[in-house]
């Protein structure tokens, strides 16, 4: 209950006091490419329910999948995809695409610190022992592994398979780190991991 509340409070908080910050990113995403402003994709939250994430798009409009982002094939990104616009692109370094789950945490869906949430795909090859565990508490905005792999896209774009190294190199560590969090959950914890975000990000 009190975690449910430090996220109600701070992502409140949080689009209140940035929302002129938002809607200056919408304008610029529109200005920047035709398509929605919005990217909504289907991701895997608590005890396994699916939900629509949501995200500033960051990539090209392709009429037929309807976000601008692939719906099938990949679904990580690796490198420099010529996919991503120019806006895109910063919003990405800088995280900033990341905000409008805020939404997502004021509606309960998602809290501001937890497992990142993935999609069904990848969920698919969660092992049975962790999945449960993972998938027991609201997914997060950042969480440890979210600091550690900051870089992933360049990470697996050394990859002679990306999505095999994404499935059995990444995943695994990060299903660890995201077990370990459960283990330690914590006001305290989410403090510490949403201020050692912020300073990863600055340090950018």
């Amino acid at each position: 209950m009190a975690k449910r509340l430090f996220d109600l409070l701070l992502s409140s908080l949080g689009l209140l006091v940035l929302a002129p910050v938002l809607l200056l990113i919408a304008l610029c995403v529109k200005l920047d490419s035709p398509g929605p402003v919005m990217f909504r994709q289907e991701r895997v939250g608590r005890f396994g329910q699916p939900f629509r994430i949501h995200k500033f798009r960051t990539m090209r409009h392709v009429a037929n999948l309807g976000a601008g982002q692939p719906s099938q094939g990949l679904q990580i990104t690796v490198g420099a995809d010529r996919r991503i616009t120019r806006v895109g692109g910063f919003l990405r370094a800088s995280k900033l695409d990341e905000l409008p789950q805020l939404l997502d945490v004021w509606l309960g869906d998602m809290s501001l610190v937890g497992p990142r949430p993935e999609v069904p795909r990848y969920v698919a090859h969660y092992p049975a022992a962790l999945r449960d565990k993972v998938l027991s508490v609201r997914p997060g905005i950042t969480d440890i592994a979210s600091i550690e792999y900051r870089d992933e896209s360049k990470v697996l774009a050394r990859a002679a398979d990306p999505e095999q190294a994404y499935i059995h190199e990444v995943l695994p560590h990060k299903l660890a780190l995201a077990a370990q969090y459960v283990d330690q959950s914590s006001l305290w914890l989410d403090v510490r991991l949403i201020a050692r975000t912020v300073l990863a990000i600055v340090g950018r």
